[in-house]
């Protein structure tokens, strides 16, 4: 996945064919080490072909695939969320109380004042 974002982003920096260079640059501007056999096969498949036409024929692939379960569980999450909603409104309270109790520890003075 670090090959292609990275080829993506060649792509979105207006580089309409990045080169293994390109992208070898990408990655190692962000302390990945690249594997030339991997970016030569990610660059091999991609050669010649338009990044957003490729995007678009994977997202039709995708979209054909059965995604979901069964209609029946749908009431049982509806319930479980409402209780999750209470439960988050619980933990937004509590985190509020220690963050006064926190505030109190720091003797009067900041770790950057």
């Amino acid at each position: 996945m670090k090959y292609v974002a990275a080829y993506l982003l060649a792509t979105l920096g207006g580089n309409s064919s990045p080169s293994a260079a390109d992208v070898k640059k990408i990655l190692e501007a962000v302390g990945v080490e690249a594997e030339s056999d991997r970016l030569d096969k990610l660059i091999a498949e991609l050669d010649g072909k338009d990044i957003n036409e490729v995007i678009a024929e994977g997202s039709s692939k995708l979209s054909s695939l059965p995604a979901g379960g069964g209609g029946g569980a749908a009431p049982a999450a509806a319930g479980g969320a409402a209780a999750a909603g209470g439960a988050a409104e619980a933990k937004k309270e509590e985190a509020k109380e220690e963050a006064k109790e926190e505030s109190d520890d720091d003797m009067g003075f900041g770790l950057f004042d």
